[in-house]
């Protein structure tokens, strides 16, 4: 297992997967802190948590720059990823008690109500490309529910992964209470069979986590699925397309265009289509790609040279079946997993530009005849994450977002983010369960129901 990176392709690290025996006894020590710390009070828990983000904002630049070398992340993007986990524990720590009372329900019995009670040890499997936020998004709330968590996390962010659990440890969490696993996807299943994990969640592609649910569904134990999206930007006739065009660019480049909720497709009318791609292709050109140890680069390297070969041929392939490449395209010179900004118009049906994510700051226009085009087409995916909505129209588009997009997060006038006040998550290929918010904290908990007569 190795840290490569990406901006140079030099080695970082080796890392040694852990034993069969490591493993073990790993997960015999998670359910022994477990035991400690369901015991705890929300009060002492919460204590410990925000203790977390204490050290997550004293380290940021720290942590934002081993995130930088193993997989390319601007540095001042990861810096803003610091600060959003730090975020995370502080709420979590705040509105876990409210989240977790238990909810009384009149019958004819005495006393009857719901209690919210944690399940055990929750094997979280986490990507790449938000390296910290993945889990922490995962851990803040997981945690505070009284759960255990174990981490198997990408095999190139290992340094990541480590210092994650070293958070936890310095906070004062019971020892193993959140562990990291050097272990390779392939004995994934392994985990999920142990009888002390009680349930999963996974952040990652479609592929994963058709294998993860059916790995979980055979040992009947509960998934979480997080997964793949082409997010559709509909840019409407009346649409300001100066704060659109802001918008599409930056949900475009954020982490590079690598992340699940980056605009993928942007549906523009025909009759705002060519100021559109003007503006549009104007404002990629000015991106600066470059080293992400510079605070000045807002376009670091793809995390990986596979990632940048797989997203080339996406694009030569997407030209080949008629789509017009306006800027980019080109793998450029020298060392490092570096792609420009790429923007294609043209983009039909049967394209991979059309059909499939583009994982990285390659942008696929598709020009329609109106709002009805734009729905069919904006929904004429499997994938099911989030969307977003252009228009001055208000009450059109608050009708458009709630009833007619397929998506499980949509935006009217900005771009899909992700907020611990928010539930997140997909529908349709995308995946299922919810992230965040209250519905987060209660995706692992057994929601149990006490009749007292």
């Amino acid at each position: 297992m190795q840290s490569i990176d990406p901006t140079t392709g030099r080695k970082i690290k080796t890392y040694r997967e852990f034993s069969i025996k490591e493993v073990g006894c790993a997960l015999d020590e998670a359910q022994s802190a477990f035991e400690d710390w369901r015991k705890l009070s929300l009060d002492r828990r919460a204590q410990k948590i925000r203790a977390v983000g204490t050290i997550l904002r004293r380290n940021k630049n720290n942590y934002a720059k081993l995130m930088a070398m193993e997989m390319g992340k601007p540095i001042v993007q990861g810096q803003n990823e610091i600060d959003k986990c730090a975020w995370t524990c502080d709420f979590y720590a705040q509105e876990a008690k409210n989240y977790l009372a238990p909810v009384r329900i009149k019958t004819q019995a005495s006393k009857s109500f719901v209690s919210f009670q944690p399940l055990g040890i929750i094997l979280a499997v986490m990507p790449w490309n938000f390296p910290f936020w993945q889990v922490f998004r995962c851990a803040a709330p997981t945690l505070m529910a009284g759960n255990a968590v174990v981490l198997k996390h990408a095999s190139n962010v290992c340094g990541c992964a480590l210092v994650i659990e070293d958070i936890f440890k310095k906070a004062g969490l019971p020892a193993g209470l959140f562990k990291t696993l050097l272990v390779p996807s392939k004995k994934v299943e392994r985990l999920i069979q142990h009888p002390l994990i009680q349930a999963v969640t996974l952040t990652g592609s479609t592929q994963a986590g058709q294998a993860i649910a059916a790995q979980a569904g055979a040992v009947i134990k509960k998934t979480v699925l997080e997964l793949g999206g082409s997010d559709p930007y509909i840019i409407l006739e009346d649409a300001d397309l100066t704060k659109a065009v802001e918008a599409c660019v930056a949900s475009k480049l954020i982490n590079g265009g690598q992340s699940c909720i980056a605009a993928k497709r942007f549906i523009v009318v025909n009759s705002r289509l060519k100021e559109f791609e003007r503006l549009f292709v104007e404002k990629m050109r000015a991106v600066r790609m470059g080293s992400p140890l510079e605070e000045e680069t807002t376009l670091g390297p793809l995390a990986r040279h596979d990632l940048r070969e797989a997203l080339h041929n996406q694009v030569q392939k997407s030209i080949k079946k008629g789509a017009r490449l306006l800027l980019g395209g080109e793998i450029p010179k020298g060392e490092g997993a570096f792609y420009p900004p790429t923007v294609l118009t043209n983009v039909r049906k049967y394209t991979p530009a059309y059909d499939e994510e583009l994982f990285g700051p390659v942008a696929g226009i598709i020009g329609v005849s109106g709002q009805e085009e734009a729905i069919q087409v904006a929904n004429d995916t499997m994938f099911g994450l989030g969307a977003a909505l252009f228009t001055r129209d208000l009450k059109r588009a608050e009708y458009i977002a709630t009833f007619q997009l397929q998506a499980g997060c949509c935006f009217v006038n900005d771009f899909v983010k992700s907020d611990p006040r928010l539930p997140f998550g997909g529908v349709k290929q995308s995946g299922y369960g919810r992230e965040l918010s209250d519905f987060g904290i209660h995706e692992f908990v057994n929601v149990k129901t006490v009749y007292i007569d």
